[in-house]
């Protein structure tokens, strides 16, 4: 038989490795946090969830650490920190502030990894620190300050993003009431409904901003 008229068969062998990215890997951890939370987030479970060798993803990556960079500089870019250079301090920190808390309550699996996460080698997230510190610097910020004062808006920002996911009923104190009285007319007086954590992100972060303001140097 002629050698050229034998059809050509594929050879045997491993299957064709899944073509990895930073994109491709970020999505997958997400989804893995965001199902999972951050226990679940191992890079032999990424390896499982984007069907590829545990070695083919540490090509990509070199440990578990960065991809959480990745993750949060992914997560960051969602955040509107653009009336900084614009607008009035205040008016910027509360439209920053009530974007940042949209993210997060959108991603609250992440809240606990993100807010004790270094920021090194994550270039979205610093230029978004930056923008915020200029912005504090145009309002005649001290610097020795303005790290603080991150952070207090911050620390605040991620309880709400939490409180948004409660339950309506969180304060409700049931039979044992009587027992409560006061506390027990306070939250009847509330409001409650599905924007109690709306008006009190409003109400906390009207406070912080007055308090704060208090720290910029009088002209």
């Amino acid at each position: 038989m002629n050698a050229s008229r034998v059809p050509h068969t594929r050879r045997a062998g491993r299957p064709t490795q899944r073509i990895l990215s930073r994109t491709l890997i970020t999505d997958a951890a997400l989804a893995l946090i965001e199902t999972q939370g951050y226990d679940g987030l191992t890079m032999s479970a990424l390896a499982r969830r984007l069907k590829v060798a545990p070695s083919a993803l540490y090509n990509h990556a070199e440990s578990k650490q960065e991809v959480l960079r990745w993750i949060e500089d992914r997560v960051m870019t969602m955040v509107d920190f653009s009336a900084f250079p614009t607008e009035p301090w205040d008016d910027a920190v509360r439209r920053w502030a009530f974007s940042y808390r949209e993210v997060f309550a959108r991603h609250t699996p992440l809240i606990p990894v993100i807010a004790v996460l270094p920021v090194t080698g994550a270039p979205e997230t610093l230029a978004m620190y930056e923008a915020v510190t200029q912005g504090f610097l145009r309002a005649g910020w001290p610097e020795e300050r303005i790290v603080p004062a991150i952070v207090s808006l911050e620390s605040f920002i991620f309880g709400s993003a939490l409180d948004m996911s409660a339950p309506e009923d969180i304060f409700d104190s049931g039979s044992l009431g009587p027992d409560y009285p006061s506390f027990t007319a306070a939250v009847r007086n509330s409001g409650g409904g599905s924007d109690g954590a709306d008006r009190a992100f409003r109400l906390g972060l009207d406070a912080l901003i007055v308090g704060l303001q208090s720290w910029i140097p009088t002209q």
